[in-house]
Order: structure tokens, then sequence, then C-alpha cells
């Protein structure tokens, strides 16, 4: 997971801190040096882990910070104040044109970044806001990209124009804008061509296409994975094109976090959006505050919400919440409440939002949490017919015995769910207080 052995060593740094009573200017300065040599280990630009430092070292060493009543916690504020200003203090949303006219969005990046993913990522974020989008295969050069990219139109519900691979870009985006006019699209995303690495031939194909066609948002995609690297991608497109904004993907891969606090500080350029998984769903807005609490291991429930609001059905859950409190819920319910924690990313995302709980110890509560075991679980409802899910009083013995034939486990692992399903249900009917107020929000108890 991101910024696991930063977010590590950052909090050793803090619990420090914390236990000191009193703060002298040597304290300070001791921990900064643990910070600085965390960042530089993380894959930070050098130049701005140096002047993070010292933005954080002048704040730090001040009358009102040493002589407060909490020091210790004073100075884990400022260092997140700091890093949030690193990447960028406001969130900045995508530009549209106003009105009904027409948005031209060009994507680009290095072969591998996951470009053409994250094009149909954008239009169906888009879509939901009411936009209508039409993507182009501009990619001539990888015949897969055409491909991969209708593929992901058609599960976005998003048109895709496409002229095939023996036409030149510039001639695919001209046509398109023409097609797009005609067809009352006011979003137009150019997928455009990758390479392995930045070269002048990519650079004047990008560049033709901005010079004869009004490109209002050039977007570059960067892979988190590659840390500094990733920034020097991003200077480079910046400097031969230009670029508006850049989107990290593949930050829920093994990636030190580096490129997420150095790309501001190094382009100028902010952050829009981070690619957070392989689904078409996986695209979160960046904001650099709640980037900056998950990376000190403070959290991030503000995303966690939106995520369930967006996720989950508020009739369903108040219908769900009766059902609870009567100690009724049935295994179809079980199978409702899985589906949507897979929606909210899975139960490892989830968690990595909760506060205290970044870093190693969601390698420690992943160990805990048998992930073959949910799955075995799964498999063992959905071998039950429908009846037998909405009314679990009917498994007797020869309805088990199919049942774990089915789902291809023992008969003892069967026995076990019934029963710990059972006195779930008659512990939900016993303490109805359990449920969390008048609201009727609910957790399953397994």
């Amino acid at each position: 997971m991101a910024f696991e052995s930063l977010t590590d060593k950052l909090q050793k740094v803090f619990k420090n801190l914390r236990s000191k009573g009193k703060l002298t200017e040597d304290d300070v300065k001791t921990a900064l040096k643990e910070v600085k040599l965390a960042l530089l280990e993380a894959d930070v630009n050098f130049k701005v882990v140096k002047r993070f430092i010292k933005s954080v070292q002048e704040r730090a060493i001040g009358a009102d910070v040493m002589n407060g009543l909490n020091p210790g916690q004073m100075v884990i504020k400022i260092v997140n104040e700091e890093m949030t200003a690193l990447m960028g203090s406001e969130t900045t949303e995508l530009k549209m044109e106003p009105g009904k006219a027409t948005t031209v969005i060009m994507m680009c990046g290095l072969n591998g970044a996951g470009k053409t993913t994250t094009t149909a990522k954008i239009a169906g974020k888009l879509k939901l806001k009411g936009k209508k989008c039409l993507l182009v295969a501009c990619d001539v050069y990888r015949p897969a990209a055409i491909k991969q990219l209708q593929i992901n139109g058609e599960k976005q519900g998003v048109d895709v124009f496409s002229m095939g691979e023996n036409q030149r870009p510039l001639d695919i985006a001209k046509a398109s804008l023409q097609h797009a006019q005609k067809n009352g699209h006011n979003v137009v995303i150019f997928d455009t061509a990758g390479r392995q690495q930045i070269d002048e031939e990519l650079m004047a194909e990008l560049a033709e296409i901005k010079e004869n066609i009004t490109v209002h948002q050039t977007l570059l995609v960067v892979d988190a994975c590659t840390g500094q690297a990733a920034v020097d991608v991003a200077q480079g497109f910046h400097d031969k094109v230009g670029i508006d904004g850049v989107i990290l993907s593949k930050m829920d891969g093994d990636t030190r976090g580096g490129a997420a606090l150095s790309i501001k500080e190094v382009t100028g350029k902010p952050i829009l959006f981070v690619g957070m998984g392989e689904k078409l769903s996986d695209l979160e807005q960046f904001y650099p505050d709640r980037m900056a609490s998950r990376i000190l291991g403070m959290g991030d429930v503000l995303t966690l919400i939106e995520k369930a609001s967006a996720n989950i059905d508020e009739e369903k859950e108040k219908k769900m919440g009766e059902k609870l409190k009567k100690g009724k819920f049935d295994f179809e319910d079980y199978l409702e409440s899985m589906e949507q924690m897979r929606n909210m990313g899975g139960l490892s995302s989830i968690l990595s939002m909760m506060p205290g709980l970044g870093g190693s110890k969601m390698g420690d509560i992943a160990s805990m949490v048998d992930e073959k075991q949910i799955a075995r679980t799964e498999a063992i409802v959905l071998s039950m017919t429908v009846q037998e899910r909405r009314n679990p009083d009917l498994l007797n013995p020869s309805r088990k015995h199919r049942i774990a034939r089915g789902a291809g486990v023992d008969i003892a692992e069967v026995n076990r769910l019934v029963k710990q399903f059972d006195q779930a249900r008659k512990m939900m009917k016993q303490m109805p207080g359990m449920l969390g107020g008048k609201k009727g929000k609910f957790k399953l108890p397994f």
C-alpha cells in the first residue's frame, strides 16, 4: 500500500515528540532530521525535502510553539499543514468550458502508465456530472490501445471515435471534433500514443495537435510507482508540450509516495486525480489535505464517508437497519453487504482510511483478515437456494451437505457459519442499541 513505510517512520517520530512534556530546539531539529531521512527514502525530490524541512523548522522553533501547552502536538500540526501546502493546499477541479461549448482534453504519458484506462475513468466521472463524452483513439501505433479504449468506453457507456491505425493522429483528432459537433458531445478526450521514454517524435506529435486544435486541458498520466522518475517525466512533458495537470496512477500499489509529494512543487502543476485500483470506478479526486492525513497516519474519514454515500443505497440501508433491529436479517442481506463493501474498494481500502490504521498496522490487520475465508463464506452463501438464503431456518443437515459440496468446503465450515449467523441474529434482537441509535446505522458481525 502507498506510503506504508513513510507513514510508519513519521508515526515513530511523532510518538517521540508527544512523549516529551516540553520541547527544546534540539528536540525539534533531531525530529526533523528523521523526517528528512524518511522523505528522502520515500523518493521525494531532494530540493523539495530541503525547502519543506526549512519551512517546518522556521515555524516550529518559535516561542508560541515551544512554550505552548502541547508543543509536540503543535509541531505535528505544522508538519501536516506544510505537507498539505507542498501538494497544493487547495483541491484543483478539472476545468470545463462554460455553457454548451465543447471541452477538449488531451491525455498523454509514457507506455505502461495506465493512460488509456485512466482516459475511460475520467469519462465515467464526467458522465456522472451530466457530460456527454467522446473518447478518441489517437494511439495508432498500438492496436491493442484502440481495442482497449473501445472496450472500456462500452463499459462506461461512453462513445468512442476511431479511424483505425493508418491515419495521422492530427487527422483523427480533427475528424472527431466534427463528429462530436454533429452528435452533441460536449467533452472530447484524445487518448494519445505513449512511448517507452520521452522522445522528440512523441513530443512533436503532441505539439502538432495543440498547434492545430484548441486543447483546453492537457493531462499527464504518470505511474506513482516510479517515484522520482515520475517527477522527471512530468517536468519533461511540461517543458516540451505544456501540461495543465497530473493524474497519478497505481497509487494503490507498492509506491514510496515521492511523486505525490514532489510533482506540484517541481512542476507548478496540480495533481487532479489519483488512480486507486484497476476498476474503472477506481479514480479519486486528489485532496492535498486528505492525502497529507493519510501519509501522517491520521486517516481519511471524509473520503470514506463520500465513498459510503456514493455506494450505499439509503433505502436499502434503512430496510436493513429495520431488519437488524428485529433480528430478521438473512443471507441475502449478507451478500448485499459484501457487494457494498466491494463497491467501496474492499475491506483493506476501507480500513486504510481509518485514523491510526496506516503504515505497517495495515499489514497486521490484513494478516488477521483472511480474504480466502471471506471468499469461502461467500461461496457457501451462493451455494444456497434463494429460499434458503431468505429463511436460514430451512437449513437441515441434508441441505447443509448439499451446500458444502456446492461450495467445495467441509460440512464443518457450513455448520460454523450457520451457527455464527444464528447467534448474531439472536444478539441483535436482544441488543438493538448496538445498531448505533435512531439512524439505523449497522454493521454485520462477520
